[in-house]
Formats: C-alpha cells, sequence, structure tokens
C-alpha cells in the first residue's frame, strides 16, 4: 500500500510539473548551447533538464563562445545561459543591437576574470598587487619557454579577453600563453602552488579556485567602456585595451524567435537564477571531488526543487 501511494505521489508531481505550461508550444528542440569550462556545462545542464521537467523537447550543443552568436542571430542555436560582463559584452551588444538575439536578463552569478597570482609570490615581488610592480618583477614569473619575458597563463583562446592586447598596450614584459583547456588552466595552477613556483594567471569567479588558493587578483589601471574602444583614452594614447577587465553580471541570450515559439520556455529561461556560492561549490563537485556534470546537477535539482519548479509555473 505504501508503496502505490508513494508511486501515485511521484506520478501527480509529474503531472504538476509537466502540465505547469499545459502543453509545449512546439516539439521541436531547444538549442541550448555548451562550452568549455565546467560552471556553463552545470549552468546550462540545470535549464536544460528544468525545461524537460515541463515537458520541452532540448538538445545540447557545442559552441564556440564568442563564434556562438553567427548561429544565435540565425536560429540554428537558441540559448546561450552564460555570457560574462568581463568577456563577452561587445559580443552581445553587437547581436542584440541587430535584433536577432534577444538579452533574457542576468543568471544571478556576478563574475571576475582577471590576472591571479598566489600570496607567495609576494615575497619576491613585493608591490604586487599592481600592475607595473608585477611589470617590474616580470622576470621573476619567466619560463625556460618565454625568457626573459614573464609568462602570463591565459585562458583558451576561445575565452577572448584581450589579454594580448593588454600586454601590449601597456607595454608589459610579458608572453601570453594559452591554456589549451579550463582543466589544463588549473591543473597547472595546483601544480605550480604545490611547489612554490612562479605563476601569474587567468583566474574568474563564480569558481572554486579563489576559495582553495591564497592569493590576489593583479590591480590594472580602471575599466571603462572607453578604455576598450577609444585608443586615446588611457596610459597609452596610441592603444585600446590599456585597462583592467570589466566585471558585472553574467547574462543569458537567445535567438529573437524563441519568445514567440516556446513563450514559456523563454519565461522559465528569465526566471532562473543561481548565485555564485551555489555555483562554486557544484564546480568543486566535478573538478575536485570528481562528479559528473549530471551527476552534480542532479543533486542540486532533487535539494532545490522548490526553486527550480518555481520557474516552470
Amino acid at each position: 500500500m505504501a508503496r502505490k501511494l508513494l508511486a501515485a505521489a511521484a506520478a501527480l508531481s509529474t503531472l504538476t510539473l509537466h502540465t505547469a505550461f499545459a502543453e509545449p508550444e512546439s516539439t521541436d528542440p531547444i538549442k541550448l548551447t555548451t562550452h568549455d569550462w565546467t560552471g556553463q556545462l552545470i549552468t546550462t545542464t540545470i535549464m536544460g533538464e528544468v525545461l524537460k521537467k515541463a515537458g520541452y523537447n532540448v538538445e545540447y550543443v557545442q559552441a564556440d563562445y564568442i563564434a556562438q552568436f553567427a548561429g544565435l542571430k540565425t536560429g540554428d542555436l537558441d540559448v546561450a545561459m552564460e555570457i560574462w560582463e568581463t568577456t563577452g559584452r561587445e559580443a552581445m551588444d553587437e547581436a542584440t543591437a541587430s535584433g536577432k538575439v534577444v538579452n533574457l536578463g542576468e543568471t544571478g552569478m556576478n563574475a571576475i576574470e582577471e590576472w591571479w597570482y598566489p600570496s607567495y609570490m609576494e615575497e619576491v615581488c613585493p608591490g604586487l598587487p599592481d600592475w607595473k610592480a608585477l611589470n617590474d618583477c616580470a622576470e621573476e614569473f619567466a619560463t625556460p619557454e618565454t625568457a626573459p619575458l614573464g609568462r602570463y597563463l591565459g585562458g583558451p583562446v576561445t575565452w577572448g579577453g584581450f589579454d594580448d592586447e593588454r600586454v601590449e598596450a601597456l607595454g608589459m614584459d610579458f608572453e601570453v600563453v594559452h591554456a589549451g583547456t579550463d582543466a589544463a588552466l588549473f591543473a597547472e595552477l595546483e601544480s605550480a602552488y604545490q611547489r612554490k613556483a612562479p605563476i601569474v594567471l587567468w583566474l574568474y569567479e563564480p569558481h572554486w579556485a579563489p576559495a582553495k588558493y591564497e592569493g590576489k587578483f593583479i590591480e590594472f589601471p580602471p575599466y571603462s567602456p572607453e578604455c576598450y574602444n577609444d585608443p586615446s583614452v588611457g596610459i597609452n594614447s596610441d592603444a585600446a585595451y590599456d585597462c583592467g577587465k570589466p566585471t558585472g553580471p553574467i547574462w543569458k541570450v537567445a535567438w529573437e524567435g524563441v519568445e514567440g515559439k516556446w513563450p514559456g520556455a523563454a519565461k522559465a529561461i528569465k526566471a532562473f537564477t543561481i548565485g555564485n556560492q551555489d555555483m562554486g561549490a557544484m564546480v568543486a563537485k566535478v573538478d575536485l571531488d570528481g562528479k559528473s556534470v549530471d551527476e552534480t546537477v542532479a543533486e542540486w535539482m532533487d535539494a532545490n526543487k522548490d526553486t527550480w519548479s518555481s520557474w516552470i509555473q
């Protein structure tokens, strides 16, 4: 009898979720883009699995972070769950200005992406975190491949970020070396940190690394849109990007036809929200504890049913 009651309750719960929007407005798959860092895979999988609970057909499509906007404009791709203010704002603004892509609001996460160093590097470069002090200590960050230039370990090239342009504009004695993957970036940080080896690299939040490792972000000249777009603004009057990166929200964007074709799904995507702390904890489960993205998302959904259920009601 107890088993029957549990089964009936589960069936009723499923029925309630599936009837929140009555019937999906279209059975065509909603194509959500996936990229090459753990947090984005988690964010996208949460959204996709919630949409499935509401009865929608969902397809995950691997895409380049910046180049995806071409597919979003044509409707070959439908939704991108993480456009970072720090690296994606220019591409997002251009796409939304075309009228073919729409901004569906903030994810609830706030982005920081900047050069970062472990605190032990202050022993050999005491002027840190000032960028001028970093440049004065460039040789302390050199590797056999870059000497006498310091090495800055950037993220994968597809992430953007204008690090090469920043080094040139500020006249820094550094060579930018791009990590091939997100995993390679943090594997190198772990190795350097354990050995107290010299390193300055791209670090970002939300992520587990700023909590696990003691260190600081480099303080570059303050960001302004004019610094990125007007070479006459900033330290170097002949070059743009002679300032730090912006900080701010992580956005959700979609092909402009999504709201007309799947209005219920668009409503759910707009409602999606999650904080830096929760996301950092989930990224740690995948990257540090060895859990899969699917397993981590399933655990979060089990523990936060009231939250995500409200997105599809």
